[in-house]
């Protein structure tokens, strides 16, 4: 006579003695947490239900600070790319970069916040630390970003660039960063010194060879708090929407997306300059034309760090080919930071500023 047993008597069905139960390696509950979490990401296109923004905040905490394996950091960032991360997710991870990472401050000034892809440029001839010094030189306060060149670019880097004009940031403590943004208006915040617990991420990133959401959260972020502009570079049109969204939920009140060269925030001189402000959650697109201020021309290729040193040395003096690039992106962002009344004005203002020689000034003061 057959016997019919009991699911739960069959060995190995999930009872506490079960052999798979006592098989299984004891794991520490922030990686068991965390594999939760990647199971919501990465259940596929009908069961995958997404983060909440605490989960995002909590699953970036856990990739910059926890026990988390290679392994679990590598199909989180890639499975997180492959469903492409909300702007509620987008907002809870830069709820944890915000606490996690370096912290500037300008008690009353409003800099601008540039946030620009850390892999870098490889094609045109990027233009913003030089705009950076003249701004600053203008009493306009700047605050950048970056790392060292990084996958899946491995362009130039902003340090990079900065360190062949004399100018170091990746010596300086944080302290000194913020006593320099203070002295002079301007700091860059160098991943590798200031923001460490990032770095975890750079070796993952390289093995998957595609941008993670993280990529997307460095162009969001800004280690300035308190009142400021942020100005965020974009290639694609769901990229730019997607990153209103997020800066909205995350309490930013004041962004300029910038269609730069690149993803840079770089504005071009062969096209119009695409851009959209972003004020108390109302969107306006501003398009800006070179030609009609008769600046139009074909963008500056990038060759080799010796040569943009020639020219960068040049344009801050109104000389050679980065020259009238350089007046376009100072001239509009003198408007757009709200130093002139007008874009006429601030291309007036932008040509005072390099007659002056004003951006080589702090060049030379900041190199010493």
């Amino acid at each position: 006579m057959s016997q019919v047993v009991p699911i739960s008597a069959v060995e190995g069905a999930g009872a506490p003695g079960a052999p798979g139960a006592a098989r299984r390696p004891a794991l520490a509950p922030e990686v068991l947490r965390f594999r939760e979490l990647l199971a919501k990401v990465g259940s596929g296109e009908h069961t995958s239900t997404g983060l909440t923004r605490a989960e995002a905040r909590e699953a970036t905490d856990l990739m910059l600070l926890g026990p988390v394996s290679d392994a679990q950091l590598g199909a989180f960032l890639i499975a997180h790319r492959i469903r492409r991360p909300s702007p509620l997710e987008l907002a809870g991870m830069l709820d944890s970069y915000r606490q996690h990472g370096p912290v500037l401050r300008t008690p009353g000034q409003r800099p601008l916040c540039f946030g620009v892809p850390y892999d870098g440029r490889s094609r045109t001839a990027p233009l913003l630390p030089l705009l950076a010094l003249l701004l600053a030189a203008a009493g306009q306060p700047v605050v950048l970003h970056g790392g060292d060149p990084m996958p899946v670019k491995y362009g130039i880097s902003l340090a990079e660039l900065f360190a062949v004009l004399g100018i170091d940031w990746r010596r300086l403590s944080l302290a000194d960063l913020q006593q320099r943004l203070a002295g002079q208006g301007l700091a860059l915040a160098h991943q590798p010194c200031h923001f460490p617990a990032a770095e975890r991420l750079l070796p993952i990133r390289e093995a998957i060879g595609k941008r993670p959401p993280v990529a997307s959260l460095e162009l969001l972020w800004t280690p300035h708090q308190g009142e400021h502009l942020l100005v965020s570079g974009f290639v694609h049109p769901p990229t730019e929407a997607r990153a209103w969204e997020a800066l909205a939920h995350a309490g930013e009140t004041d962004l300029l997306t910038v269609k730069g060269l690149e993803g840079s925030t770089d504005l071009p001189t062969s096209r119009a300059g695409i851009t959209a402000r972003g004020r108390e959650g109302v969107i306006t697109r501003l398009l800006v034309h070179p030609r009609d201020h008769g600046l139009c021309g074909p963008e500056v290729a990038w060759q080799n760090l010796e040569l943009w040193r020639e020219q960068a040395l040049a344009a801050l003096l109104g000389e050679g080919p980065l020259a009238e690039p350089l007046l376009w992106n100072l001239g509009v962002y003198l408007w757009l930071a709200e130093r002139c009344d007008s874009l006429p004005a601030g291309l007036e203002q932008a040509r005072a500023l390099l007659a002056a020689r004003c951006g080589e000034k702090l060049r030379q003061d900041l190199a010493t």
